[in-house]
């Protein structure tokens, strides 16, 4: 197992690309922390997930940052140290930027981007003193092409994508590598309800002509955080199944 006894922190763990990539540490042997706003949601799939002795789950909205260093330290009372965290956390409110109001921008700037800067820098102090780390960021492609209607939630891809390549930077020399992922259209509840016109479109401009499941992106975040990806850092993934 690669990653036997290693702790792990995913923020939106409790569905979608989040809980995917929470069985494939766990059955890998890791020891996972999940982060999410719902209670109810948490407390369901920690009775699901195998290995429940393993999961600590922690109900809290990622851009608040006295919470973050909160949940990272109880973390690491309880387990002694954060090896790898996932920073998934991620929503969505498509409008066009002329219907679109200052809340909608100031919610996804805070979900999408801020709570990757606050789980970050949590985590930063316990890895410097590990002398190791990997922080692992979710982007998006279309924080690299853009999309009409998601103005806000493409700058807030895009933002992490560059915060990935700056974070790197400052934090190599202490061992800890920062990469990113750059999913394409996955199917989870976010993409699924979206009206089926939507959906040809996208799957017109795939190369695999077909849509990816959580699972497929899980399993690239599994490598980037493995010691098989120890010379990566700084990178962004595209994992689009050739959209792009």
């Amino acid at each position: 197992m690669r990653f036997r006894e290693s702790v792990v922190i995913i923020t939106g763990g409790s569905d979608g690309i989040g809980l995917a990539t929470a069985r494939a540490f766990l059955d890998e042997g890791a020891r996972v922390a999940l982060v999410s706003r719902s209670k109810a949601k948490l407390e369901k799939v920690k009775k699901e997930l195998k290995n429940e002795n393993r999961v600590l789950i922690f109900p809290a909205d990622v851009s608040n940052s006295t919470m973050a260093n909160k949940v990272v330290g109880l973390i690491t009372e309880t387990w002694g140290k954060v090896d790898i965290l996932v920073n998934n956390a991620g929503i969505t409110d498509n409008k066009l930027l002329l219907r679109m109001d200052e809340d909608t921008w100031d919610k996804l700037m805070d979900v999408n981007l801020k709570g990757v800067f606050n789980y970050s820098k949590a985590v930063i102090r316990p890895m410097i003193r590990q002398k190791h780390g990997v922080i692992i960021n979710i982007s998006s492609v279309v924080g690299i092409i853009g999309n009409t209607g998601q103005t806000a939630y493409s700058a807030s891809k895009a933002g992490i994508i560059a915060f990935t390549k700056s974070l790197a930077k400052e934090v190599g020399s202490r061992n800890i590598r920062v990469v990113c992922v750059a999913p394409g259209f996955v199917m989870t509840k976010m993409t699924e309800n979206l009206p089926e016109e939507i959906k040809n479109d996208y799957l017109s401009r795939i190369a695999l002509k077909r849509f990816a499941s959580p699972e497929e992106v899980a399993r690239v975040v599994l490598f980037l955080a493995s010691e098989d990806a120890s010379y990566i850092t700084g990178q962004t993934i595209i994992v689009d199944g050739g959209m792009i």
